[in-house]
């Protein structure tokens, strides 16, 4: 049985899957096609399991078999963990924790080496180096509206910074802080070829938000904002010297959705709290989630970046200067014909552009639809004038019956929409704790459009979703991962903490499937997902000496033959290589007081061989990565003997790769 089932391709444990499939009665001409019976054994374990036709299916849906490569990568938010996940789809394996604004003890990221140092540093807030994030919404690079594979970029609510990844060795090259606000939430959202990354505001607050201003002047003096950081791909790097920021008014900014094809050059970003409500319970003041649902409808923002780049490009278009960013009254943008609003559903969280631009779904949290913005009848109000008013801000306000296309009723708890390849859209519903999928204008199966195809119940309170593709201009579709904030029975139990629950579901036939769950340390609030061929990592640096911060050789890169120690004066600088099974040199004498500077090499050139350099009670550990050299700086503040060794498992002389620290008192 064993050699007909490797005959026909399949490994043992997904034929297993198929046999357990046949006696139940599903995958009958599979498993006709592989012939033969069902061992005793394969029968017990199909016994024992309790599998049902469902679960066969799942399994070898979901199987990988050791050795080969799953077909998508997944970037999924860590939330308050300050990284990003990256987990292998369809088999839901963690590749990779990409660390952006939380140390990593394992990778060395924080832990002593001075690129992380000048990293952190670069994105302090209010004076203070954060050492922990909270990512909420991970970004690829895009060509042409669609995704090609070379960076990622997360925001950190709480701090208002912004991270950059570089996909080639999946680590963080910049990390900036926008002086302007406290926290940033719609982020993540990349122009059509990556021109700007865009940030928005969450919270109003003075601008800059160092300025102090008491909350009774809320309406007054705070102020929303949203800020299109120029991004220089051939760097790698945002510049924050050519940024541009729009003032808001002190709504809330919620998600924002950017324009594509016909709607290119447009921004749509929800907002709540347009009571604009301030909180201080204490003093008899409604709670903030009773004060900021008050109203039937809050506002979308509809912003015209593309004519505000255009008229600053001619200096056509005046703007203040607030901490060195340049900042566009809400005036100006205004009566340039650049910021826009239309009412929409109370308390909003997705805003979600179709694939081809021509509509922006909306979900109000408190609103049963999900509320379709068609971008053509926006531009035909915008050209004829027509506005039911202004805010109190004075920003026209498009009539809401003449700029929506329809309203699909989804359920309860609507927050985030992405599409397929098929014509179709899905939805998360936060109380309901399903997906629900409804039809666009143009479905590919013939049904109605606008209308609900299918609900499937998911486990349990799911936030935001993600289908492959899903906010691209061309979707792969095939597969959707349910980001749940609770999994109370879906995992062993490990205490009260809950792990989250990330589900896989199949959405490449007519009806929607769920695979498998998926427990994930940290917050995941939104992730994206890529085809695996898109990605070109690199498997060892490009040469030996390579700098991971900067991309470029070392300048204290150390190669064999070059170790050396070196004093001058207190400062004592350390050329050291590592290569199975060694250090060189293994022997460090310092006087108590020296600053030593350390520059060590990893001169190997085989795949995965990496060396760590971890150091006895000086908080110092490193990840030397092949090729990579690697600075950290510290003062031998005091005497003793400290060993320091490799970190990183690499040989079977690994044990035996180590030295001394010795600090003379």
């Amino acid at each position: 049985m064993d050699k007909r089932i490797r005959m026909a391709g399949y490994t043992l444990a997904a034929a297993a899957a198929v046999f357990a499939a046949a006696q139940l009665g599903a995958g009958k001409k599979l498993f006709a096609q592989i012939g033969g019976g069902l061992s005793p054994a394969l029968e017990s374990i199909i016994k024992a399991r309790e599998l049902s036709p469902d679960d066969v299916e799942a399994a070898l849906k979901t199987f990988v078999p050791p050795g080969s490569y799953d077909e998508f990568y997944m970037f999924a938010s860590g939330g308050q963990a300050g990284n990003v996940e990256v987990f292998g789809v369809p088999s839901m394996r963690l590749v990779k924790n990409i660390p952006i604004f939380s140390p990593d003890s394992w990778q060395g990221y924080g832990v002593g080496d001075d690129e992380s140092k000048r990293l952190f540093a670069q994105g302090k807030a209010g004076g203070m180096t954060q050492t922990w994030g909270d990512v909420h919404h991970p970004a690829l690079s895009q060509t042409n509206g669609t995704y090609d594979g070379q960076f990622l970029f997360a925001n950190d609510k709480a701090n208002g910074r912004i991270g950059v990844v570089d996909l080639r060795d999946f680590r963080v090259k910049q990390i900036v802080k926008n002086p302007l606000t406290a926290t940033n939430h719609c982020g993540a959202k990349m122009t059509e070829n990556s021109e700007y990354y865009v940030e928005g505001a969450q919270f109003g607050t003075p601008l800059p938000f160092t300025k102090y201003v008491p909350l009774e002047r809320y309406k007054e003096e705070y102020r929303g904002l949203v800020t299109f950081w120029p991004f220089n791909r051939a760097e790698g790097k945002l510049e924050q010297s050519k940024t541009f920021t729009i003032e808001l008014p002190p709504y809330y900014q919620d998600l924002g959705g950017m324009g594509k094809k016909v709607s290119n050059g447009w921004v749509f970003i929800n907002t709540y709290n347009a009571e604009m409500a301030w909180p201080d319970d204490l003093k008899g003041k409604a709670p903030m989630e009773i004060a900021a649902s008050q109203r039937e409808m809050d506002f979308l923002h509809i912003i015209h970046w593309k004519r505000a780049e255009e008229l600053l490009a001619k200096g056509q278009l005046k703007y203040k200067t607030i901490s060195g960013m340049r900042v566009i009254p809400i005036e100006e943008a205004v009566a340039k014909g650049i910021l826009y609003e239309a009412g929409e559903p109370k308390s909003p969280h997705g805003s979600d552009v179709t694939p081809d631009g021509s509509f922006i779904t909306v979900s109000g949290k408190l609103d049963p639809h999900v509320t379709i913005f068609s971008f053509d009848k926006i531009q035909k109000a915008i050209a004829a004038k027509k506005y039911e008013g202004k805010d109190e801000f004075g920003i026209p306000i498009l009539p809401f019956k003449d700029v929506i296309e329809a309203q699909v009723e989804v359920g309860l708890g609507p927050l985030h929409t992405e599409y397929d390849d098929k014509g179709y859209a899905y939805t998360s519903m936060f109380l309901d704790s399903s997906i629900n999928k409804w039809s666009l204008d143009k479905p590919a199966n013939g049904e109605k459009p606008w209308s609900m195809i299918q609900s499937l119940p998911v486990h349990y309170n799911t936030g935001h979703l993600v289908v492959a593709g899903g906010d691209t201009v061309k979707p792969w579709g095939h597969y959707l991962v349910s980001l749940n904030k609770w999994s109370l029975d879906r995992a062993l139990p490990v205490g009260p903490l809950h792990p989250q629950n990330l589900q896989l579901i199949d959405i490449s036939g007519p009806q929607m499937k769920l695979l498998s769950d998926t427990p994930a340390v940290g917050e995941p609030h939104y992730a994206v997902m890529a085809p695996a061929k898109l990605f070109k990592p690199w498997k060892v640096y490009p040469d030996v000496g390579y700098s991971a911060l900067t991309g470029k050789a070392s300048a204290t890169a150390t190669l064999p033959g070059k170790e050396r120690v070196e004093r001058k004066g207190k400062d004592v600088h350390v050329f050291m290589t590592a290569i199975r099974s060694h250090f060189t040199p293994d022997r460090i004498e310092v006087n108590q007081g020296d600053k030593v500077h350390l520059h060590i090499t990893n001169v190997e050139r085989a795949e995965d061989a990496t060396h760590g350099f971890a150091l006895s009670a000086h908080n110092i550990n490193l990840s030397v990565d092949p090729g990579a050299s690697v600075d950290v700086d510290f003062t031998a503040d005091r005497s003793g003997v400290f060993p320091f060794y490799c970190s990183e498992f690499c040989s079977a002389l690994h044990m035996e790769m180590m030295g001394y620290l010795t600090v003379k008192k």
